[in-house]
């Protein structure tokens, strides 16, 4: 990734661990939610073999929470996905797509709750405290619906386990994957969940209070010297294999969860925002795949790539990345119902010219 520049302004928010992810050598940004991210330290390649083999720590505070609290919390959250949460334990965490009145996503959160009566709403990039805003409004909730001071911050990679004991105590091998526990840390307390955007395995620390986040990153490298442990991100390539979807790349408003390959999560009883839209779009046209594509570099993505059977629109590929591992170009591609059998061969256009593209098994199957 290469930037000419890159002009700091107010609605562009730093981090608690901004700071540290700078000395630390970020060598790339994005923004995500209006806050800095970190896309790049050595090269993507490099951080995607350390991601593998080690273990990364991530400022990931883009990932803001909405938080609900109050008497009518359950119902307002009930309102806003078409997942079921009866059965949802106090520490489970619950992935929840988000949609609006004709099935669109808005959002794909994770859902918590670390208290009675309080939710949080752990989002990816879009404005979704305003739509919660303004449902509770709408509906004359008695509820506070507002942005808490919380900052996730994850640990990643296959030592993940290891550097999390030696700074919260072995209890953190206890935490089952998506469930969370409030752990100790440095006269006060963290949420702690088995979780993070990597298929490599580790845990999210949901930082509550900006002042205590360099303590906490200082405490995790301190710890964690002898186990490599780098500053890192989420890893474009790495995400790709793992068919890690990113909201606003892979799926967007026009998109319904069933075209995402979220149908399993639509399974609510109550009348939740788009319940009689969602039941009349059961049966998708379009869905997501995992593509590969021919080549040994992968152009960047931009508006997205077009699928096409001879002159016929097939879909498109939204995230592409070269992956060492697989030696192949990986890539999520939203493809058209008559072109999405395994094994179905494409051309892709792609701003180094034509290609041929290869559909595989859904992400999920």
């Amino acid at each position: 990734m290469t930037m000419t520049q890159f002009a700091p302004a107010r609605r562009t928010r730093r981090t608690p661990f901004s700071d540290a992810v700078e000395a630390a050598g970020v060598s790339a940004y994005s923004v995500y939610n209006r806050m800095l991210i970190p896309a790049a330290f050595r090269s993507l390649e490099e951080d995607y073999r350390h991601l593998k083999s080690a273990v990364q720590v991530w400022d990931v505070s883009c990932e803001r929470q909405v938080e609900v609290s109050g008497p009518d919390a359950d119902r307002l959250i009930r309102l806003l996905t078409p997942r079921n949460l009866d059965r949802m334990a106090d520490d489970q965490c619950f992935y929840v797509p988000v949609v609006n009145a004709e099935g669109g996503m808005l959002n794909d959160p994770v859902a918590l709750r670390p208290d009675e009566d309080r939710w949080w709403i752990s989002i990816a990039d879009s404005d979704l405290l305003l739509w919660v805003m303004g449902l509770a409004t709408g509906r004359g909730f008695d509820v506070k619906v507002h942005e808490p001071d919380v900052s996730p911050l994850a640990v990643q990679g296959p030592k993940a386990d290891d550097l999390m004991a030696r700074v919260f105590g072995d209890v953190v091998r206890d935490v089952r994957f998506f469930r969370h526990k409030r752990l100790e840390f440095g006269g006060t307390s963290f949420v702690v969940a088995r979780s993070g955007y990597s298929k490599q395995g580790g845990f999210e620390i949901y930082v509550e209070g900006s002042e205590h986040g360099l303590p906490l990153w200082n405490a995790l490298f301190e710890a964690g010297k002898d186990l490599d442990v780098r500053a890192g991100c989420p890893n474009l390539i790495e995400r790709v294999e793992g068919g890690m979807l990113s909201y606003g790349n892979d799926m967007r408003i026009e998109n319904t969860p069933y075209e995402c390959g979220l149908g399993k999560f639509c399974n609510g009883t109550g009348d939740y925002i788009g319940k009689a839209a969602l039941a009349a779009k059961s049966n998708p046209q379009r869905q997501i795949r995992a593509v590969s594509v021919s080549g040994t570099t992968a152009p960047r993505i931009g508006t997205g790539w077009t699928l096409r059977n001879g002159d016929t629109f097939a879909g498109r590929i939204t995230s592409a990345a070269w992956s060492p591992d697989f030696e192949t170009i990986v890539s999520v591609g939203m493809v058209e119902a008559e072109f999405w059998a395994p094994g179905t061969t494409l051309s892709v256009e792609t701003p180094d010219g034509p290609r041929e593209a290869f559909i595989h098994e859904a992400f999920w199957a």
